[in-house]
């Protein structure tokens, strides 16, 4: 089997599904994990694995062996899976929680899964999502910011613990992706100047790619024009 294996977490998603379908269409196999369910029918290039809980280890670690079965092999992970809440400090600390385990829990147990496996590929890529709120922090959006600086210096370990194997592990730091929840939220905005889904899938991919071999422990914004 000569093409990629691509693992994809929170793939039901606007940004997942955009980098669900470059990585199809460049070629690449594709697991698509999510909380919810996964759409696409499955076929030869494609294994769908909905209601996985990625805040449970053991679900984690079900699900990704579930890809090897299929597949043989993991070759990239890709952690588009997250959620965000905005409230001010005197919230509910339950949103803490919930952002904590949603955006850092998540990814932190994918990777550890999944190590085992992208070790054993010469070009294997981790590529987690960050964010730019996260370097500066704005009203509202502290549980999200906090557990997104996590993905960050998690990414950042990570990359530091695996930096004498061919493992690579960046991150991408979006500003606001342009989403239908987003356009809701933010109705008299200027979507042109946000970051389209399929142009940050693309930034993504590159990250997961061969060309990316000398790339890794990077924290790369991709803010469009905001």
């Amino acid at each position: 089997m000569s093409q990629r294996v691509t693992v994809i977490t929170g793939a039901s998603g606007v940004l997942g599904r955009a980098v669900a379908d470059a990585a199809l269409a460049r070629g690449d196999a594709v697991a698509a994990i999510d909380f919810g369910p996964v759409e696409r029918a499955d076929g030869d290039d494609w294994l769908g694995l909905g209601g996985v809980d990625l805040t449970a280890p053991d679900a984690a670690l079900a699900a990704v062996e579930t890809v090897v079965q299929r597949f043989g092999r993991i070759d990239s992970l890709i952690n588009a899976v997250g959620g965000f809440v905005w409230q001010t400090t005197e919230g509910p600390l339950e949103s803490w929680d919930r952002m904590h385990r949603m955006n850092l829990v998540t990814v932190l147990n994918a990777c550890r899964a999944a190590l085992p496996h992208l070790s054993k590929s010469n070009a294997g890529r981790i590529v987690n999502v960050g964010a730019l709120g996260a370097l500066q922090a704005g009203a509202g959006i502290g549980a999200y910011a906090a557990s997104k600086a996590g993905v960050h210096k998690l990414t950042e370990a990570l990359a530091e613990e695996t930096k004498s194997t061919a493992l690579t592990v960046n991150a991408v730091l979006p500003s606001i992706i342009d989403t239908p929840a987003n356009r809701a939220d933010m109705a008299d905005a200027d979507f042109s100047t946000w970051v389209q889904p399929a142009e940050l899938a693309t930034v993504m991919l590159f990250l997961a790619s061969d060309a990316a071999s000398a790339v890794t422990g990077a924290l790369l914004p991709v803010k469009g024009r905001v």
